[in-house]
This record gives structure tokens, sequence and C-alpha cells, in this order.
């Protein structure tokens, strides 16, 4: 039977390769690659909606666009001129039009800046095969370009060749379009493959701009984090994941993401607001951070805060209530506050509120939606599953996303796996069976995906609410506290009812033993590398993200800019490349504007993580194993013909 089924998939093959001279050539190509040197993996993490950071970050490669300025034009360059190189690869469309209001001779200055961006190219191109340069190309100048970074060992006077392709450019009026060309090329070589290890959502104004972005990049994967999964619930229409989205945005002054990024209409919960809240400072409900609002556009937002908080919170309780093997009963809060005295029964303490105007909640049923909330988060829940835009994101994230992901020895994930004090997995209960480890992971991402393709009622809509039990849950590998303290933070004054306890996963980071059990777990070995973010690396309290010896690194360090203050800078990203895995700490973005015009880039500092014992080739890596495979059963098919075992079709 096993020589059978080897006979068809030989077969099979042979329709692909149906010559010996093919099949030979395709293993002397593939033999090639293996050769070359392996392609930068350009790692990034809880981006929470700051597209323009993340913009620039991505291309400047993280200092990788600067480094390759440098090697090529080492001191033949000055300072500002590598400067000026460098802000025109990032933004050659606005650079060039500065440019042209001070350069008197555009003609000179195409002249030599074409031959800079091409030697740049050269550079940045050879590490990969011609195929994979060529799919890179633009059509438009897909020949010229390769012409130009292609060595041609035939043309006896190259200068006079490469000369007057580019007078030819210049010439014919198509200089500026072949610069921005050439820079976004050299911006999309200098990164071979992204990983985004989530919280694309929340607190930045432009995570919609982000996903728009990712739509069109050329390869990358996402392990989805807490705040993209609870984007992920309210995209599936689940009603309290859509509340807390709306309660996120309100709380940082960014509800225009919703109505301005995918036009989901915030009117309703205008009026309800309006109408219930309309004595009620809300004062409680102020914007967290900066915001652009005047004052009747800020008093109405608090009055939305504090409305669509209350919806929240209902909605909770009733999905704790039809959900009991979530095991969250004590986080139904709502029916524990003494609403005639003002207080809240919480854990055997009784706290005073801090707000006791609650005109929607009845304490005899205090989880009920009046008829106008009902009305409202109906509204809005056909929003979220009609918005296309919004809809097509959410497919970005289930074609290219995963909660966790192992690749090239490392393996990543956004948050942590729970496990107790003595660095056991916890099990964890999901609709009736005990899960842990790997095995969590797993039937969580089962669930999730079932939120949007499952056909069965039932199991689509436990998909929609295992989304906010990996948003929330004590027990989330993507939370990693014991609660989450919403309510407390907005109506108790005690900070102690505030704190949030991690899971002892953060406490084990630098415990080998317990950091190789979990490498172990995902199939990996004790070399492996565990990558995740999740939780903000304080550097300028000398927190280090850099853990137990370089085996663990949790690059979260602030992109969001709710965080920087805490952090002291303004995120981390990891590069791997040929050489080994460099960590890159960022100062704060002030704008793209600022960086056009004064030709500043995001102070980056690098920290040297692990350096590889020799230059890595594709031949090290998951695809070079991949090649390796295929190498070998093309070896077989050669075989099978020279054997006569199958003949080939020329």
């Amino acid at each position: 039977m096993k020589e059978h089924l080897e006979l068809r998939y030989l077969q099979r093959l042979a329709e692909l390769y149906p010559t010996i001279a093919k099949a030979s050539t395709e293993i002397i190509n593939l033999q090639s690659i293996l050769n070359l040197p392996k392609g930068t993996e350009h790692f990034i993490t809880d981006i929470h909606g700051e597209y323009e950071a993340f913009s620039h970050v991505l291309k400047n490669g993280s200092g990788s666009v600067k480094k390759k300025i440098d090697d090529v034009f080492g001191h033949t360059l000055s300072a500002a001129d590598k400067n000026a190189l460098a802000t025109l690869i990032y933004y050659p469309k606005e650079k060039m039009d500065l440019v042209a209001k001070k350069e008197k001779h555009m003609d000179d200055w195409y002249r030599i800046t074409l031959y800079r961006l091409i030697e740049i190219c050269k550079t940045v191109a050879s590490k990969y095969t011609r195929s994979k340069v060529r799919k890179a190309l633009p059509k438009d100048f897909a020949y010229v370009i390769e012409e130009l970074i292609t060595e041609k060992s035939e043309v006896l006077d190259k200068e006079a060749y490469y000369n007057a392709i580019v007078d030819t450019i210049i010439n014919i009026g198509r200089a500026e379009e072949f610069i921005v060309a050439l820079s976004e090329l050299i911006q999309r070589l200098v990164i071979d493959h992204l990983h985004i290890l989530g919280d694309i959502y929340d607190r930045g104004p432009g995570p919609d701009r982000i996903m728009d972005k990712l739509l069109n990049y050329h390869t990358l994967d996402i392990q989805w984090g807490n705040h993209d999964i609870l984007w992920m619930g309210a995209a599936s229409g689940q009603q309290a994941c859509i509340a807390t989205v709306l309660r996120n945005c309100a709380r940082y002054g960014n509800l225009d993401i919703l109505e301005d990024g995918y036009g989901i209409n915030m009117l309703p919960l205008a009026t309800l607001a309006l109408e219930v809240y309309k004595d009620d400072p809300c004062t409680l409900f102020k914007i967290k951070g900066e915001a652009n609002y005047n004052k009747a556009e800020d008093e109405l937002n608090m009055k939305m805060h504090k409305a669509i908080t209350i919806i929240q919170f209902k909605l909770e309780g009733q999905l704790i209530a039809r959900r009991k093997s979530f095991a969250m009963e004590e986080r139904r809060l709502l029916d524990k506050i003494d609403y005639e005295k003002g207080t809240i029964l919480l854990d055997g303490e009784t706290y005073p509120m801090l707000d006791t105007n609650f005109p929607t909640i009845d304490p005899k049923n205090p989880y009920k939606l009046t008829e106008m909330e009902k009305n409202v988060i109906e509204r809005l829940q056909s929003a979220f599953e009609q918005c296309e835009k919004l809809q097509q994101h959410m497919n970005l994230l289930l074609n290219k996303g995963s909660l966790y992901k192992v690749f090239n020895n490392n393996l990543l994930y956004h948050g942590c796996l729970p496990m107790d004090e003595n660095g056991k997995f916890v099990k964890v209960n999901i609709y009736g069976k005990n899960y842990s480890g790997k095995a969590l992971y797993d039937i969580l991402e089962m669930y999730v995906r079932k939120a949007f393709f499952a056909i069965d009622d039932t199991e689509r809509e436990k998909g929609r609410d295992i989304l906010w039990f990996i948003w929330s849950n004590r027990n989330s590998p993507l939370f990693g506290k014991d609660k989450m303290a919403t309510f407390e933070r907005y109506f108790l004054a005690d900070p102690a009812t505030h704190v949030e306890k991690k899971n002892p996963y953060y406490s084990k980071q630098n415990d080998e033993k317990v950091m190789n059990r979990i490498l172990r777990e995902f199939g990996l070995g004790s070399d492996g590398h565990i990558v995740n973010g999740h939780v903000p690396v304080l550097q300028c309290a000398g927190e280090s993200p850099v853990k137990c010896g370089g085996k663990v690194l949790v690059i979260d360090g602030g992109f969001s800019k709710a965080y920087q203050a805490k952090t002291g800078i303004a995120g981390y990203t990891l590069i791997y490349n040929s050489y080994g895995m460099m960590l890159v700490a960022h100062k704060p973005f002030t704008s793209a504007e600022e960086a056009i015009a004064n030709e500043t880039d995001i102070h980056s500092e690098r920290i040297m993580v692990e350096m590889a014992p020799h230059r890595m080739h594709v031949g090290d890596t998951d695809n070079g194993k991949a090649l390796k495979e295929r190498i070998e059963e093309l070896e077989e098919l050669l075989a099978a013909y020279r054997s006569g075992l199958i003949i080939e079709k020329p």
C-alpha cells in the first residue's frame, strides 16, 4: 500500500517535472537557494493603533535601511547625505516635492540619486534569487530595474550601458516615478518576513490604517493579541465584545475610528447618552490621554462613555451567567451594589461607590437591558457584522493569524502560557473538557475560527463567546491576570481593588527549567527562543526585555503613546538576520512631516541578543528543511525515470 501511494505521489510530481532535464534543473535551483543568506525577519508587537510610528518602522526596517546605506557608501558620503538618502527612501514622493523647491539642477540631482539607489538595490537584492527579486519588482519598471541591478558580464562598456539607461529615464521625464519605485523596492527587500505579535487595535487612533497597510504587505504572520481578539469578537457579532470595543474607543477619544474608519454610526449611542445622562456630568468617564475635542464634544464623549460602560457590564453579566464553565461568577458585580446606600460588597469588604447615578439599572434585575439599550446594541451588532471593511480586516487576521507560531526555532505568542506557582501548566475548562499547555492554545484557536466559519449555530455561538473568554478570563493565555478590574478602576477609590495580579508565568520567565518545558511543549529544543509581548517592559525602571539568558525576549516596549511615560521608550522590535538576533529599542516618533522636513529618523539603539556561530543560510531555516525534502522527492523522481518506473513526457 505504501509503495502504491509513493508511486502515485511520484506520478503527480512528474506532472510538474515531466522530464529528467526539468527535474534536474529544479534540483539545481533549489540547491542554490539553500546556499543563499537567511532572509531578515522583523518582529513587532503591541502597535496599538500608532500608525505613523509603525509605518515609519516598516519603512526603515528598524534601522536596516540606514545600515545598508552605511554598508554601501561607508565614508564616501557625509552623515547629512546619508540622512537625506534614507529619508528619500522612506518618503520618496514627499521628499522630492521639498527638493524640487530648492534644487536648481534637478536633472543632476536625479542622476546622482538614481545611481545611489541602484547601488543600494544591488546590495539588498543580493541575498535573494533573481526570481524572488523579479516578483518584487514594480510592473511598470520591472525590466529596466532588473537590467540596472543585474551584473552584465557580456557588456564590455558597463558604465556607458548604465549611463544610457539612466539618461533615458531622466530625458523622458520618468525619473521621479523611477525613484519612487526603487525606494519602495528597497523598503520591501530589507525585510524578508514580518511577524506581528499582536495588539494592532485599541488606544491609538489608526488601527484601520495599519490593517490597510498589512493587507498589501508582501509576507507576514500575526499572532493575535487580546485587543485583536476583542475586535474579532465584535466583528463576529458578540455583543459584550462590541460594547467593550466602544468603551475602549470612548475612553481614549477614538470613536472616530468607528465612524470615519469603519463607517459605524454612533448616533444611536449618542442619542441614548444624551437622553439618559443629560443631567449627569459623567466626570469619572473623562478621556484618557490627549484628545482634540472641544468642550461640547468632550461632554458628549463622557456621556457616551458611561452609557456603553453600563451596557458592557450588563452584557458581561448575562454572558457569565450563560457560560457557567467560564467560572467567572465573581466578576458579576452589578448585583453586589447596594443602590440605596451607594456601596458595593466586594470580596467580603464594603466600599463606597464614586458614582451612584444608574438610571438604566433595575436593582431587582440589574443585568437586564432597557429597551433603548437593547435597540442600541442590536443596531451596533448589525453594523459590525455588515461592515465590509471591518470584515476584510478580520479575514486578514484569520488568514494570516493564529494564537501562536513556531518558526525558525522561535516560539511566538502574544501573552503567556497559564501556569501555577510551581510552573505547572494550569488545566482550563473549555466547554466541559480540561486543556493545558499547547492543547489549550489549540482548542481556543479552533473555537475562534468556529465563531466565523461554523455552520452549526450552537458551535458558532460558542466560538463567539470564547472570544470574550480569551479577552478577559484569568486562564486566558492572552490576558494572563487574575481579573480585569475595569469596574473597580471606574467606580472605587481604593487602589488595592484596582490590582490585577499577573499569572505566575511572568515571574517564571527567568526560570530556565520552566521556559525549557514550554519550548518542549511546542516541539522545540532548549536552544529555541520564546518571543512575546503584551506586558510593557519598563526600561526606565531597569527592566530588561532579554530574560533567561536570551531564551525569552519580551518585545513590548510601548509603541502606544499611553505607555511611553512608563516604559521610557517607544517600542522594541526584533531583527533576526543571517548574523543572529538583534533587539532594537526605539525613541518616540514625532511625525512623518518632521521626519521628511528635518530628515530625522527614529533614534534606535541595537542590542545584540545572540550572534550566530556562522552566517546562516536558507538551508538553516524551516523553509530550507522543506526545500531539502523537495530535493529528496525530486531525486526519487529522477531515479524513477532512470529505472523506467515512470516514463518521461517531453
